[in-house]
């Protein structure tokens, strides 16, 4: 497997938006439970000891009214730094968590008073949290999902071909779906190479792109062929703007069903 390249963000990244508030959320959006805004202090307080933010794009993040949040997924602690990019653009972020997470003491209950959703994958609950998403939708929500369902199986961690219930998702509620790309996270954590935490502010990057253009799918019932179209322009928008961040050209999407044969070697 061919390692990854550096993470060289920070010298690739604009001056940060006006829009981009650092110590305090955006007004005008979200109200926020007061013991919910007290535990989202202390995991930002953490944050700010673990990472020296770049942060841009707020402006395309809706104050107010549903949006889909979409991210490219390639690290443990690369969801933290979304939740604190969005919390601070004025949204209360809403994901999906595996069920077992929530079911941790302390932080399970925590969880849920966040209005986090549990879902155990692969079973018919599954489809039954993409209908939860749409009900939060509906009720004027942001909701953050990971296209791929999973961290990127790309080698070089660009994102890889995406799961339809994005898409799905999208064209049944008709609300915007705005790509976050970012980059840094393995500066702080990085499982594959080292379980612990490295301790010092390092460069992270984030970013909200303009919505994903979706018009040409809305309406009528979508096909197989339509799921997987949108589901490749959504995943396009995300590579698209990880390569602008990166400062390097991107790879095409990667199908982890169809690797390389030097990377199937490699990982043996």
């Amino acid at each position: 497997m061919r390692p990854a390249p550096p993470e060289k963000a920070s010298q690739q990244v604009t001056e940060p938006s006006p829009e981009a508030q650092y110590t305090f959320r955006r007004r005008g959006g979200d109200r926020i439970p007061v013991d919910v805004k007290l535990y989202a202090n202390i995991v930002k307080g953490a944050i700010l000891g673990l990472s020296r933010r770049s942060w841009s794009g707020m402006e395309h993040i809706p104050l107010q009214g549903p949006a889909i949040l979409v991210w490219n997924h390639y690290s443990d602690i690369d969801p933290i730094l979304i939740v604190h990019y969005v919390y601070n653009a004025g949204r209360h972020p809403r994901f999906l968590l595996k069920e077992s997470i929530v079911r941790v003491p302390v932080v399970g209950p925590i969880l849920k008073r966040a209005g986090q959703i549990p879902v155990k994958r692969g079973s018919a609950e599954a489809a039954d949290s993409l209908r939860t998403l749409g009900r939060e939708l509906a009720a004027g929500h942001v909701v953050i999902m990971a296209p791929e369902g999973t961290v990127t199986k790309e080698p070089n961690r660009w994102p890889m071909r995406g799961k339809t219930g994005v898409a799905r998702l999208a064209l049944e509620s008709g609300a915007p779906v705005i790509p976050i790309v970012q980059w840094g996270a393995l500066g702080i954590h990085d499982r594959k190479r080292d379980p612990k935490f490295k301790l010092g502010r390092k460069p992270v990057t984030v970013r909200a792109l303009p919505p994903v253009d979706l018009s040409r799918w809305l309406g009528g019932e979508p096909s197989r062929e339509d799921l997987a179209e949108v589901t490749d322009a959504i995943m396009e928008a995300l590579r698209a703007g990880l390569a602008e961040i990166r400062g390097e050209e991107a790879p095409p999407l990667f199908d982890p069903r169809q690797q390389r044969p030097e990377e199937s070697e490699s990982s043996e």
